[in-house]
């Protein structure tokens, strides 16, 4: 589905689990547009949700109400189950117009039940994201959810955002080590291969492009607090991340100390909304 505002465009599918297939601006990408034909859940292009859990669980476990589950390892190599179930998931559509488009996706699969719902609104510049993640199961349980966008990275790009925790990573891409750490600074290039998870971020981020272009991202409610950030190896790409936890925070103290997965009592919605804006 396509939403146009001014200069602005974005395509969303979502019977691909609400992923962006496109964000641009005066015909030029924000997003790194997914290839015709390609998975827009795979690769380093587009962006997908993260749901109900963000990042990665150590062997897929999870432990609701005294039982430990166990969700599918689809990360082999690691022995971990990464970025949740949701983008897997085909969202109905529940109102749809020029500019906006809202969506709904109920899931069963435990311990994880209930819906969740998003709503996108595209001005001339800025996008607009809220989500609600609602526990529709007959037990507390721990959920969590996040936004994985493939932002353009021209050799030159810089990163702005203040935090007070940084972790370092195992050998299976798992959180260890938290340290103090103030963020990124805006005028140095992205480092090629970052991969690293922050806490205590203030809910902002500023990409800005050698080209004199400027993107800032502003989160609030769950959706501030944790990021993670991702500059994958000649991939031309970042991800910059806002989620609602630490990885593996369900099976790591270290981890939930600095970002716990929020444990919603039956009917209780989780609610977290961002705003992409664009300048240059």
């Amino acid at each position: 589905m396509e939403l146009r505002a001014g200069d602005a465009r974005a395509v969303i599918l979502p019977e691909a689990g609400a992923a962006f297939a496109r964000l641009d601006h005066c015909g030029r990408a924000l997003l790194v547009p997914v290839p015709d034909g390609a998975d827009p859940n795979s690769g380093f292009h587009g962006s997908f949700l993260m749901a109900p859990w963000t990042n990665r669980l150590d062997g897929g476990r999870i432990a609701v109400a005294g039982v430990t589950h166990h969700m599918p390892v689809n990360r082999p190599a690691e022995n971990t189950a990464i970025h949740g179930f949701l983008r897997e998931m085909a969202w109905d559509v529940l109102e749809a117009g020029a500019a906006h488009l809202v969506m709904r996706c109920a899931f069963d699969r435990a311990p994880f039940t209930g819906t969740a719902r998003l709503e996108a609104r595209l001005a001339a510049d800025h996008l607009s994201l809220s989500i609600g993640l609602t526990n529709g199961g007959a037990v507390p349980t721990p959920m969590g959810f996040g936004w994985h966008p493939y932002f353009m990275r021209p050799s030159g790009t810089s990163l702005t955002v203040a935090t007070r925790t940084v972790f370092g990573r195992d050998t299976r891409n798992l959180p260890i080590a938290p340290r103090p750490c103030a963020g990124l600074r805006g005028n140095e290039a992205v480092p090629d291969g970052l991969d690293a998870h922050f806490a205590g971020w203030d809910g902002k981020a500023q990409i800005d492009w050698p080209d004199g272009r400027r993107l800032t991202l502003d989160a609030t409610g769950a959706w501030a607090g944790n990021l993670q950030v991702f500059a994958p190896h000649q991939g031309g790409a970042l991800a910059v991340e806002p989620v609602s936890h630490a990885p593996d925070a369900a099976n790591r103290m270290d981890a939930a100390a600095h970002g716990a997965m929020h444990v919603l009592d039956p009917g209780q919605t989780l609610a977290g909304s961002l705003t992409l804006s664009w300048s240059g």
